[in-house]
């Protein structure tokens, strides 16, 4: 293979290929090492200059998936949260899912009045006494940085409504105001939010503990990791709040409703399970 081969990412930059980081996100799938190998090599054969990152990724998913959809459903773990998109409304259920998993009571969309305007906050999490507001940042395009005109502007809005529920008597204490997105921070955007004092939580910040490794962590995977779900079973699982697969495990009545037959339900649920449970 040519050291130097080019790819261009989704924001259409061009970087050199790296081999390291295609073994880390199959390994990432839970594929053995001969597996992952076979894959590599097959990959690193069908390169060329200027090949996209959909392309590689492309061609993995479609090798993971013919061996395992469970190795293929983890894979392709980003990919799926794009995929809660246009709306951006059942990421905002999803992050709201990984606080309540995480021991925190959780409100979506709740009101909360600020010192100048009123606010609709998109999660709104309890624990301990202690509140944090949750403002989320969904893009369903990759390739889209969150900026730091975002965290300035949830800044302005914490501080707001902290201003004001400060003047009053509270059980819980407002303290926390987060930011979270499914794509990346930009170096701005993470120098002004951690110096503001905001909470950030994207794709893969802060390290170890970013959206990728609370996921995993806790078995919420989105429904739309599924590979065995058609896009239209997708959208109507969605449209009914159906957001995490393990809203389906011990509840297949939606997956009756969508008249799919025993065996291929058995086969969904199986796959499910196994996300959910590894």
């Amino acid at each position: 293979m040519d050291p130097n081969i080019e790819i261009i990412k989704s924001s259409g930059e061009k970087v050199r290929f790296s081999l390291e980081k295609l073994r880390a996100s199959l390994n990432h799938s839970g594929a053995d090492k001969e597996l992952v190998d076979q894959i590599i090599d097959r990959v690193r054969d069908e390169l060329y200059q200027g090949i996209s990152t959909k392309e590689i990724y492309n061609r993995a998913f479609a090798l993971l998936k013919k061996k395992s959809s469970f190795f293929a459903s983890k894979y392709k773990l980003k990919k799926a949260i794009y995929e809660l998109g246009p709306t951006g409304f059942p990421f905002e259920n999803f992050i709201a899912a990984i606080f309540k998993y995480s021991g925190y009571q959780v409100q979506v969309g709740k009101i909360l009045q600020g010192h100048c305007v009123s606010h609709e906050i998109d999660v709104v999490a309890i624990k301990n006494n202690e509140m944090s507001v949750v403002e989320c940042k969904f893009h369903s395009e990759e390739g889209r940085n969150c900026n730091v005109k975002v965290p300035l502007y949830i800044a302005a809005r914490f501080k707001d409504v902290k201003t004001h529920w400060d003047t009053k008597s509270h059980k819980n204490d407002l303290n926390e105001g987060y930011v979270v997105t499914n794509t990346r921070f930009t170096e701005d955007a993470l120098q002004y939010g951690n110096c503001i004092g905001l909470k950030l939580l994207s794709w893969d910040y802060p390290k170890e503990d970013g959206l990728k490794d609370k996921i995993d962590r806790l078995g919420l995977y989105p429904i739309t990791v599924s590979t065995l779900l058609t896009k239209r079973e997708k959208q109507f699982l969605l449209s009914r709040d159906v957001v995490l697969c393990r809203d389906l495990i011990g509840d297949s009545f939606f997956l009756d409703h969508l008249g799919i037959s025993e065996i291929r339900k058995e086969k969904i649920l199986n796959e499910i399970n196994q996300l959910c449970n590894n």
